[in-house]
């Protein structure tokens, strides 16, 4: 966010006020010309934590600044919605500072800090990538993503393809871009269903829907039946299902918009 914070009123406690994404400048005495911004970056959230530093970035935990991680993610995504590069740059930055302050606080606890969490990076990088730094061969995309997979079970020490795929799949995720992990990640192990077999499915939910009256249960099965549908067929045609609706969405807001705009609207046409 770039929103400025607001002046407190007398008595008010300033420290609850959200400020996602705000970073203040460091005094003169604390920045040294040999020093990269990151490093710089680092010791201004650990300036901000101290004692001395502010009450508010003080009082956040993991749990208080997830609010605030979610939301510079989603403004990075719409950056990107938007192709524009000067908002991307600063949205990243908000993005950043979010797994700064997040080490900085695992840092305080003893468990790990911000190097760690870079070294554990770059290592892992490094070995998932055999085919750049070591000696084995991935022709394509594919080919790198069965090695990726590979390599993760054996660092969990899995023998084989047993184990399944879904052990990962993050339950915080939205529902549509949970199910496309799932139907992706069943697709990379051999069990994703084949076009002939999704479209069946939904053409049977479909006629479940329109053929007989349902109670609301039954009702949500059959929805999240074409849904999910939905879903797998946007990934067997190689598509992002989470942009093509957002795309479809922003379509359809248009649509409205222009409706509402027409002189033959009716009277309170575009209004809830």
């Amino acid at each position: 966010m770039r929103e400025s914070p607001q002046a407190a009123a007398p008595g008010a406690d300033r420290r609850a006020a959200p400020r996602c994404g705000l970073v203040r400048p460091m005094g003169k005495d604390s920045s040294s010309a040999d020093k990269s911004p990151f490093v710089e970056l680092v010791e201004i959230m650990a300036r901000l934590r101290s004692r001395t530093g502010c009450p508010w970035d003080r009082k956040q935990d993991h749990r208080s600044l997830r609010p605030c991680l979610l939301e510079e993610t989603y403004e990075v995504l719409e950056a990107i919605d938007r192709g524009d590069s000067k908002a991307l740059r600063q949205e990243l930055g908000d993005l950043l500072l979010q797994v700064v302050f997040h080490a900085q606080l695992t840092a305080e606890a003893g468990e790990f800090d911000i190097d760690d969490v870079v070294k554990g990076l770059r290592d892992k990088l490094v070995a998932r990538h055999p085919h750049v730094f070591g000696d084995s061969s991935a022709e394509t995309p594919e080919e790198v993503l069965h090695q990726w997979d590979d390599l993760k079970r054996r660092e969990r020490g899995e023998a084989d393809d047993s184990t399944s795929p879904m052990t990962e799949v993050p339950k915080t995720l939205p529902a549509l871009s949970r199910a496309q992990v799932v139907e992706r990640r069943a697709a990379r192990a051999g069990r994703g269903r084949a076009v002939e077999d999704v479209c069946a499915s939904a053409c049977a939910a479909l006629g479940v829907l329109t053929g007989q009256k349902l109670d609301a249960e039954e009702s949500q099965k059959v929805v999240g039946e074409l849904l999910l549908a939905a879903v797998e067929l946007a990934r067997i045609a190689g598509l992002d299902a989470e942009q093509v609706l957002r795309e479809r969405v922003n379509e359809r807001i248009s649509e409205l918009s222009d409706r509402a705009d027409s002189p033959d609207a009716p009277t309170g046409a575009g209004r809830d």
